[in-house]
């Protein structure tokens, strides 16, 4: 579907056309470059554009198969964005630093997140009032560093079939365990990503709040839009 005027003038007035310093642009991004401005690329918007169809194509395609996908962002521009996106489709995220094995190494990550779940039980149940006081405030130091971990990705049962990353270039990690478990990821890639490392790219401004929130609504919707016509 072609990109429409008004999609392209809501990414101008959120700022996705603008890229870094053409000295930090990565090669793969080059195509996508529409000019350069004071030494600053200008990304090609219609080019975004045509990018953000295909991979909302692929979300939707998702959602109308009730897939899972995690959403990752721990940069402090996509933190608010990425929980909040992921929240109101109930779909899994990570908003802070990346754990690592959250793929490679799922089925400890889960037992870790399983023992998170029982202690919060416990709590509710009065569990814990067998053990001392002094014992009842480490059990709540645990809980609330295990919580400070894993909240977000509590719901996740088994790996997900996708992930959506802001910046993949400083959420290599993530990039690096999907690659290892054959994920695809559709990602919001900044001028100075390699692009060539995510199934699904869209070339535009990952550091800053407006352009990363324009990008995490449209792929929420198309999640959205999905799941409406698998019930139909």
């Amino acid at each position: 579907m072609p990109t429409t005027t008004k999609t392209i003038e809501t990414m101008f007035s959120a700022g996705a056309h603008f890229g870094l310093g053409r000295s930090r642009r990565h090669p793969s991004v080059t195509p996508y470059v529409f000019a350069t401005k004071n030494r600053t690329d200008i990304l090609d918007l219609e080019k975004t554009g045509a990018l953000l169809e295909s991979a909302k194509a692929f979300v939707s395609a998702l959602a109308k198969e009730g897939k899972t996908i995690l959403f990752v962002g721990g940069k402090k521009e996509a933190s608010a964005a990425i929980k909040d996106g992921a929240q109101s489709i109930n779909m899994p995220f990570v908003e802070g630093r990346w754990i690592g094995g959250t793929v490679t190494n799922f089925p400890q990550v889960r037992r870790r997140i399983d023992l998170y779940e029982k202690l919060i039980s416990d709590r509710e149940k009065g569990e814990l009032a067998k053990y001392t006081k002094r014992e009842r405030m480490l059990i709540d130091k645990d809980i609330a560093s295990l919580e400070k971990t894993f909240l977000g990705i509590v719901s996740m049962k088994k790996l997900p079939d996708a992930m959506f990353v802001i910046d993949p270039r400083r959420e290599k990690n993530a990039i690096a365990e999907a690659d290892h478990g054959k994920i695809p990821v559709i990602a919001l890639s900044g001028s100075d990503c390699d692009i060539r490392t995510v199934a699904h790219p869209i070339v535009g401004n990952d550091g800053s709040k407006a352009s990363i929130q324009f990008f995490v609504s449209e792929i929420v919707k198309a999640y959205q839009d999905g799941k409406k016509q698998a019930v139909v």
